[in-house]
Protein backbone atom coordinates (compact mmCIF):
# COMPACT_ATOMS: atom_id res chain seq x y z
CA UNK A 1 0.00 0.00 0.00
CA UNK A 2 2.90 2.38 0.80
CA UNK A 3 4.37 1.88 -2.67
CA UNK A 4 1.04 2.75 -4.28
CA UNK A 5 0.95 6.08 -2.38
CA UNK A 6 4.51 6.85 -3.54
CA UNK A 7 3.56 6.06 -7.13
CA UNK A 8 0.51 8.34 -7.01
CA UNK A 9 2.54 11.13 -5.39
CA UNK A 10 5.35 10.86 -7.95
CA UNK A 11 2.84 10.77 -10.80
CA UNK A 12 1.12 13.87 -9.40
CA UNK A 13 4.42 15.76 -9.16
CA UNK A 14 5.27 14.87 -12.77
CA UNK A 15 1.85 15.98 -14.03
CA UNK A 16 2.12 19.28 -12.15
CA UNK A 17 5.55 19.79 -13.71
CA UNK A 18 4.16 19.30 -17.19
CA UNK A 19 1.30 21.72 -16.57
CA UNK A 20 3.72 24.34 -15.23
CA UNK A 21 5.87 24.01 -18.33
CA UNK A 22 2.81 24.72 -20.50
CA UNK A 23 2.03 27.78 -18.34
CA UNK A 24 5.35 29.42 -19.23
CA UNK A 25 4.01 30.51 -22.63
CA UNK A 26 2.58 34.01 -23.03
CA UNK A 27 -0.68 34.84 -24.75
CA UNK A 28 -0.27 38.11 -26.63
CA UNK A 29 -3.59 39.85 -27.30
CA UNK A 30 -2.71 41.46 -30.64
CA UNK A 31 -3.32 45.19 -30.34
CA UNK A 32 -3.70 45.04 -26.57
CA UNK A 33 -7.04 46.23 -25.19
CA UNK A 34 -8.10 47.66 -28.58
CA UNK A 35 -7.63 44.32 -30.29
CA UNK A 36 -7.25 43.66 -34.01
CA UNK A 37 -8.78 46.85 -35.40
CA UNK A 38 -7.75 49.55 -37.89
CA UNK A 39 -7.74 52.17 -35.11
CA UNK A 40 -5.09 50.25 -33.15
CA UNK A 41 -1.53 51.56 -33.05
CA UNK A 42 0.33 48.29 -33.73
CA UNK A 43 3.73 50.05 -33.62
CA UNK A 44 3.20 51.04 -30.00
CA UNK A 45 1.76 47.64 -29.12
CA UNK A 46 4.61 45.60 -30.63
CA UNK A 47 7.27 47.83 -29.08
CA UNK A 48 6.40 46.45 -25.63
CA UNK A 49 6.31 42.78 -26.66
CA UNK A 50 8.86 39.99 -26.78
CA UNK A 51 7.66 37.03 -28.82
CA UNK A 52 9.14 33.65 -27.93
CA UNK A 53 8.70 30.14 -29.28
CA UNK A 54 5.69 28.61 -27.52
CA UNK A 55 3.88 31.94 -27.12
CA UNK A 56 0.49 32.52 -28.71
CA UNK A 57 -0.95 35.43 -30.65
CA UNK A 58 -4.63 36.07 -29.91
CA UNK A 59 -6.47 38.08 -32.56
CA UNK A 60 -9.75 39.50 -31.21
CA UNK A 61 -12.00 41.34 -33.66
CA UNK A 62 -15.53 41.68 -35.01
CA UNK A 63 -16.23 38.77 -37.37
CA UNK A 64 -17.43 39.94 -40.77
CA UNK A 65 -15.68 43.28 -40.33
CA UNK A 66 -12.11 41.95 -40.09
CA UNK A 67 -10.15 38.76 -40.58
CA UNK A 68 -6.59 37.51 -40.03
CA UNK A 69 -4.47 36.51 -43.00
CA UNK A 70 -0.96 35.11 -42.63
CA UNK A 71 1.11 36.45 -45.49
CA UNK A 72 3.79 34.46 -47.35
CA UNK A 73 6.70 36.83 -46.75
CA UNK A 74 8.19 40.31 -46.59
CA UNK A 75 7.22 41.22 -50.16
CA UNK A 76 3.56 40.29 -49.64
CA UNK A 77 3.62 42.17 -46.33
CA UNK A 78 5.00 45.37 -47.86
CA UNK A 79 2.60 45.32 -50.80
CA UNK A 80 -0.41 44.01 -48.82
CA UNK A 81 -0.73 41.12 -51.27
CA UNK A 82 -3.21 38.80 -49.55
CA UNK A 83 -3.68 36.64 -52.68
CA UNK A 84 -0.74 34.42 -51.64
CA UNK A 85 -1.90 33.97 -48.04
CA UNK A 86 -0.62 30.96 -46.12
CA UNK A 87 -3.67 30.89 -43.84
CA UNK A 88 -6.85 32.86 -43.29
CA UNK A 89 -9.09 33.06 -40.22
CA UNK A 90 -12.38 34.89 -39.68
CA UNK A 91 -13.82 33.67 -36.37
CA UNK A 92 -13.25 36.81 -34.30
CA UNK A 93 -11.09 35.16 -31.65
CA UNK A 94 -8.20 33.34 -33.33
CA UNK A 95 -5.19 31.87 -31.56
CA UNK A 96 -1.96 31.34 -33.49
CA UNK A 97 0.93 29.50 -31.83
CA UNK A 98 4.44 30.74 -32.43
CA UNK A 99 6.07 27.35 -32.88
CA UNK A 100 9.54 28.24 -34.21
CA UNK A 101 11.96 31.15 -34.35
CA UNK A 102 11.64 33.46 -37.33
CA UNK A 103 9.47 36.16 -38.83
CA UNK A 104 5.77 35.87 -39.59
CA UNK A 105 3.51 38.41 -41.26
CA UNK A 106 -0.19 39.04 -40.58
CA UNK A 107 -2.72 41.42 -42.10
CA UNK A 108 -6.44 42.03 -42.19
CA UNK A 109 -8.02 40.42 -45.25
CA UNK A 110 -10.75 43.06 -45.58
CA UNK A 111 -10.21 45.23 -48.67
CA UNK A 112 -8.19 48.34 -47.86
CA UNK A 113 -7.49 47.57 -44.21
CA UNK A 114 -3.93 46.29 -44.72
CA UNK A 115 -3.09 49.41 -46.74
CA UNK A 116 -4.45 51.50 -43.87
CA UNK A 117 -1.93 49.90 -41.51
CA UNK A 118 -3.79 46.86 -40.22
CA UNK A 119 -0.82 44.54 -40.50
CA UNK A 120 1.89 43.33 -38.19
CA UNK A 121 5.30 41.68 -38.56
CA UNK A 122 6.22 39.36 -35.70
CA UNK A 123 9.77 38.19 -35.07
CA UNK A 124 9.81 35.15 -32.80
CA UNK A 125 12.97 34.36 -30.84
CA UNK A 126 13.98 31.06 -29.30
CA UNK A 127 12.57 30.50 -25.82
CA UNK A 128 15.21 30.51 -23.12
CA UNK A 129 15.16 29.94 -19.39
CA UNK A 130 17.06 33.18 -18.85
CA UNK A 131 16.17 36.81 -19.19
CA UNK A 132 14.27 38.47 -21.98
CA UNK A 133 15.95 38.51 -25.41
CA UNK A 134 16.06 41.57 -27.66
CA UNK A 135 13.26 41.50 -30.18
CA UNK A 136 12.79 43.58 -33.29
CA UNK A 137 9.32 43.97 -34.72
CA UNK A 138 8.20 46.05 -37.64
CA UNK A 139 4.71 47.38 -38.10
CA UNK A 140 3.32 50.07 -40.32
CA UNK A 141 2.79 53.64 -39.30
CA UNK A 142 -0.81 54.31 -40.20
CA UNK A 143 -2.08 57.45 -41.84
CA UNK A 144 -5.83 57.52 -41.40
CA UNK A 145 -6.24 60.74 -43.39
CA UNK A 146 -4.93 59.22 -46.60
CA UNK A 147 -7.07 56.95 -48.75
CA UNK A 148 -4.25 55.91 -51.07
CA UNK A 149 -2.82 52.56 -50.06
CA UNK A 150 0.53 53.34 -51.71
CA UNK A 151 1.24 56.20 -49.32
CA UNK A 152 -0.73 55.16 -46.27
CA UNK A 153 1.81 52.95 -44.59
CA UNK A 154 5.48 53.32 -43.94
CA UNK A 155 7.34 50.59 -42.04
CA UNK A 156 9.06 51.55 -38.83
CA UNK A 157 11.35 49.37 -36.77
CA UNK A 158 11.33 49.20 -32.99
CA UNK A 159 13.70 47.29 -30.73
CA UNK A 160 12.30 46.18 -27.40
CA UNK A 161 13.45 44.26 -24.35
CA UNK A 162 10.23 44.81 -22.44
CA UNK A 163 8.23 41.82 -21.21
CA UNK A 164 4.83 41.11 -22.72
CA UNK A 165 1.94 43.11 -21.32
CA UNK A 166 -0.01 39.96 -20.56
CA UNK A 167 0.40 37.88 -17.41
CA UNK A 168 3.40 35.62 -17.74
CA UNK A 169 4.28 32.65 -15.56
CA UNK A 170 7.83 31.32 -15.65
CA UNK A 171 8.32 27.89 -14.20
CA UNK A 172 11.64 26.34 -15.33
CA UNK A 173 13.12 26.21 -11.82
CA UNK A 174 9.82 24.99 -10.35
CA UNK A 175 9.71 22.24 -12.99
CA UNK A 176 13.22 21.10 -12.11
CA UNK A 177 12.43 21.18 -8.39
CA UNK A 178 9.27 19.14 -8.98
CA UNK A 179 11.18 16.46 -10.86
CA UNK A 180 13.84 16.38 -8.15
CA UNK A 181 11.22 15.98 -5.40
CA UNK A 182 9.50 13.24 -7.38
CA UNK A 183 12.77 11.41 -7.86
CA UNK A 184 13.65 11.65 -4.17
CA UNK A 185 10.17 10.47 -3.12
CA UNK A 186 10.37 7.50 -5.48
CA UNK A 187 13.53 6.20 -3.85
CA UNK A 188 12.83 7.15 -0.24
CA UNK A 189 11.96 4.57 2.39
Amino acid sequence: MGNMHKFVLVLSVILISLVQKQASATKHDVGGSQGWDESTDFTTWTSSQTFKVGDQLVFKYTPGLHSVVELAGESAYKSCDISTALDSKNGGNNVIKLDKPGTRYFACGTAGHCGQGMKVKIKTVAATGGSSTDNTTTTPSSSSSSSSSSSSSTPSTTTSTSPASTVQVFAPSITFASFLIGFLLLFSV
